[in-house]
């Protein structure tokens, strides 16, 4: 699926959130301008003159007022977020129209097409708190970046955070594999990794699978596809502007979408075996990525081998220390039964990860 995403339904349990208010009676123009509401995920009221409830005018986020109705307009009470939409360019007057109805702006269809989106997304996505975004990268294959990154989102999740696990490694069989939820419906990578331009927050995380109490974007069982930079940077962007925790498990293989997924991380969190060659391998990572990460971190990972311990480790990596990941015995058979990573508070994987959030997270965060 290319382009962005749309939907029409809001997300069980989450109170829809007012639309922009659009004023016309210019068919075409409503039609263009419905359109580009749905493209950001907007709920839009429309009229053909300002509304009798004042209230209405007052309340909405965001006033789109056509050129046709401008004159209809001229007495509404003045207010911020109000723009005059129309079509024709060469118009002398559209000026002396935005002024009378106190537009902040004029556009002009189909030239502020992309613009306009934008500005529909923001002021119906809000400007609050975004997503504290962690990316889990393994020191070598098998380090268990993979089993972390699930454990911390369930983690998350269960503790009542706003969660979305966002899969990065094509090559990774899919964590959707790992969560049990290979059969749940909703978007896989396959769909979005030829998105283009902004993605709607909102619709991202209805379209998604739940499981867990989390929304997980993996990939499917189909061919390998190449996901656009693009396309990473618009899909991460959008879970951020949802707030609670973004997890993204990442390849130690750093192509251009993969850059544009370190960029966007608060903190990286390197997972490392407790043993030399572990080590030596995650030296060369720790180089790639952190030129990229601003914050990256040591998970170590035992048991350990002879000779190593976790001031060694982070001394030759030179990266402060996350936390050591403990031994967890009954781990791959919890798997086998149908229990994802994490799963239980009170196993050692389950103490770790809440450990961690209650660190990284700020006291009176919003969830």
């Amino acid at each position: 699926m290319a382009g962005t995403i749309t939907s029409d339904r809001t997300p069980a349990g989450e109170r829809r959130r007012a639309g922009p208010l659009i004023v016309t009676e210019d068919a075409e123009l409503l039609d263009d301008l419905l359109r580009l509401c749905a493209a950001a995920g907007a709920h839009p009221e429309v009229y053909h003159s300002v509304p009798e409830q004042s209230a209405d005018w007052d309340a909405a986020p965001l006033v789109l007022v056509g050129d046709d109705a401008a004159g209809r307009c001229r007495g509404a009470a003045r207010r911020r977020d109000v723009l005059l939409v129309g079509r024709d360019r060469d118009d002398p007057g559209v000026w002396r129209r935005a002024v009378e109805i106190g537009a902040d702006d004029v556009l002009r269809l189909p030239d502020a097409e992309s613009w306009l989106v934008d500005r529909i997304a923001d002021v119906v996505e809000g400007a609050g708190r975004s997503a504290l975004t962690v990316g889990v990268i393994g020191g070598r294959g098998g380090a268990g970046a993979s089993t972390l990154a699930c454990a911390l989102a369930v983690t998350a999740a269960r503790e009542g955070r706003r969660t979305m696990l966002v899969d990065g490694d094509p090559l990774g069989g899919g964590l959707d594999v790992l969560l049990g939820g290979e059969q749940e419906e909703g978007l896989r990578w396959p769909d979005l990794a030829d998105s283009k331009g902004r993605v709607a927050g909102g619709a991202l995380e209805e379209s998604l699978p739940s499981l867990r109490g989390l929304r997980l974007l993996s990939w499917d069982r189909g061919e390998p596809v190449t996901i656009r930079p693009e396309a990473m940077r618009s899909v991460l962007a959008a879970a951020r502007r949802r707030g609670g925790v973004v997890v993204a498990d990442l390849p130690r293989r750093i192509d251009e979408a993969t850059a544009e997924a370190l960029a966007q991380l608060d903190l990286g969190l390197l997972v490392v075996p407790a043993e030399l060659r572990a080590v030596a391998g995650a030296k060369r990572v720790a180089a790639m990525v952190g030129t990229v990460v601003r914050d990256m971190r040591v998970v170590v990972r035992g048991p350990y081998a002879a000779g190593v311990d976790d001031q060694w480790i982070t001394s030759v990596l030179g990266l402060p220390l996350a936390g050591e990941l403990p031994q967890e015995p009954g781990l791959a058979a919890a798997l086998t039964a149908g229990a994802p990573p994490g799963d239980s508070a009170r196993s050692p994987l389950g103490r770790f990860c809440s450990a961690f959030w209650e660190r990284a997270l700020p006291e009176g965060s919003p969830s």
